[in-house]
């Protein structure tokens, strides 16, 4: 397993001494940050990687450890993908994911084997760890208004590739493009042997959970494997692939505004919206890639699922895939939609954006995608014009 050295460094250097005409400006509040980051990051790689290590010591069948029918949730950001990852997750007899917490805190088998004693051991004296961690949990990540953030939620899979300074995600801490690899064009971008070094750093993360866990199948929040579609069918050709698909005038201002939210966290740009070729560029990418190689390979591990039809009918949709996919029947599965449905409309978000704003027209969104559209059907009036359009982005 490799660490992208060349890359974390290549970020420090235009952190301090070149961030001049760029979005990460060196303002008071991106220096904080950028203190914070460098004393607190290397430390917590450093032990990390000490843990790996020791995994290959004292928990060495960690490396053969079967995955088996993972299943793995792709499409654009802001296409369901959270919803439906969240809901996979409630049916834990079934799945298992990694949360924040196994993806910086204890991504090591012998880190989750020392949370779980103290776990234990913390429930039996009466739970006042798991009381305080939920407190800290609320004030910080609970803070975080887009979506439901927290410790012990499932998370997206692509965080899990920081560990190896590999994921795309280092742009929203980072955002210096033009030094960027371009791992959101994956498969086509990244030289070969890269890619399968990365992917097998992925998959060693995946038996390690599974292991410490016990659990059988894995699912994943994916959009940003979107690109990475013929790598990850490469090294899991037991996969299952459930690639989401939305309407673009609803995901792309959508998609922008989450973007500039997620790197505006850690930077101070002048201006509200960035990005925009970039992201315009990319979103027609993950509808095409993935969609041309689902095409290309047609099989009964993988479905294409209309974010509307998610929406509206989700048991139906869920005991689709339980059965085409091979997974245990699950008796209870109309409760945990029920569930899950009136958590995500519970939860207010602070996500309003507005294409107009970005400097769009719906009919340059209408041509660009054009054969989205065409294939899918998307009605092509105003979201806004749409009476079920606020409440759906709830289930972004």
């Amino acid at each position: 397993m490799k660490y992208n050295f060349k890359l974390f460094w290549r970020m420090a250097y235009r952190s301090f001494f070149q961030w001049r005409n760029t979005p990460a400006r060196l303002t008071r509040k991106r220096f904080a940050f950028l203190a914070l980051f460098y004393f607190v990051w290397p430390l917590g790689s450093l032990m990390h990687w000490f843990f790996f290590w020791l995994d290959d010591i004292l928990f060495p069948a960690h490396k053969t450890q079967p995955i088996e029918k993972p299943l793995f949730l792709m499409g654009n950001f802001r296409s369901g993908s959270t919803f439906l990852h969240r809901l996979l997750s409630r049916d834990s007899e079934t799945f298992t994911s990694l949360t924040i917490w196994d993806i910086f805190l204890a991504p090591s088998v012998t880190q989750k084997k020392i949370t779980q004693f103290v776990s234990r051991l913390d429930r039996r004296l009466g739970g006042h760890l798991h009381r305080l961690l939920f407190a800290f949990d609320k004030r910080t990540l609970g803070k975080i208004r887009i979506h439901h953030i927290s410790f012990f939620q499932p998370e997206e899979d692509e965080n899990i590739l920081f560990h190896n300074w590999s994921s795309y995600f280092v742009s929203y801490l980072f955002p210096f493009m033009d030094d960027m690899p371009r791992y959101h064009y994956f498969d086509q971008e990244i030289p070969l042997e890269e890619r399968r070094e990365i992917m097998a750093f992925y998959k060693s993360m995946l038996q390690r959970h599974l292991y410490a866990t016990g659990k059988k199948h894995f699912v994943a929040k994916n959009p940003a494997f979107s690109p990475k579609i013929e790598t990850l069918a490469e090294f899991f050709p037991d996969a299952r692939i459930v690639y989401l698909v939305r309407n673009p005038l609803d995901m792309f201002p959508s998609t922008v505004s989450w973007i500039n939210y997620a790197r505006r966290i850690f930077t101070e740009p002048e201006e509200t919206y960035l990005y925009l070729d970039e992201i315009l560029n990319m979103t027609q990418h993950w509808y095409r890639h993935p969609l041309r190689y689902l095409d290309a390979h047609p099989s009964p591990r993988h479905r294409i699922v209309n974010y509307d039809d998610l929406i509206q009918r989700p048991e139906q949709v869920i005991r689709g895939f339980y059965e085409q996919f091979g997974y245990p029947d699950k008796p209870g599965l109309d409760v945990i939609v029920e569930q899950a449905v009136q958590e995500t409309l519970a939860f207010r978000s602070d996500h309003v954006y507005s294409y107009e704003e970005m400097g769009f027209t719906r009919q340059q969104i209408l041509d660009t995608f054009a054969d989205i559209f065409a294939r899918f059907q998307f009605d092509p009036r105003d979201p806004s014009l749409l009476e079920a359009s606020r409440v759906e982005s709830a289930f972004e």
